[in-house]
């Protein structure tokens, strides 16, 4: 499965992935409070997140159920992201977010510990 989803599909997914199965219903509604979709906007979003093998749907009630975790589309993002703008090497990537001293010393502490241990 391609786990490489489009914005608003990712919008679907991040409430399945936070609440476990629901009902469109309550992802429809979700997401009108979240960020003012209509239920019909909500539901073509589910039906696509479907046929790309994302959600599976049962009854009754149109229930869905998340199909693949979120870090498999976070990993698939991401290596999107550094194929596309850091010429496919991850280190241009920490480079940047380093550079902008956007990091906390903390946040920083924890990625050299990641270094490590992926040495």
């Amino acid at each position: 499965m391609d786990c490489r989803l489009v914005d608003s599909e990712i919008r679907v997914m991040n409430v399945l992935w936070r609440e476990g199965e629901v009902t469109a219903k309550h992802i429809s509604d979700v997401l009108k409070e979240e960020v003012g979709w209509n239920m019909n906007t909500t539901y073509t979003l589910i039906k696509r997140c479907i046929a790309k093998g994302a959600i599976e749907r049962r009854e009754p009630n149109f229930l869905c159920r998340p199909l693949i975790p979120r870090e498999a589309v976070q990993e698939a993002e991401t290596n999107e992201l550094i194929g596309k703008l850091y010429d496919g090497v991850p280190a241009k990537l920490f480079a940047a977010l380093l550079g902008k001293k956007t990091l906390t010393a903390e946040q920083i502490e924890k990625l050299r510990s990641l270094v490590e241990e992926w040495e």
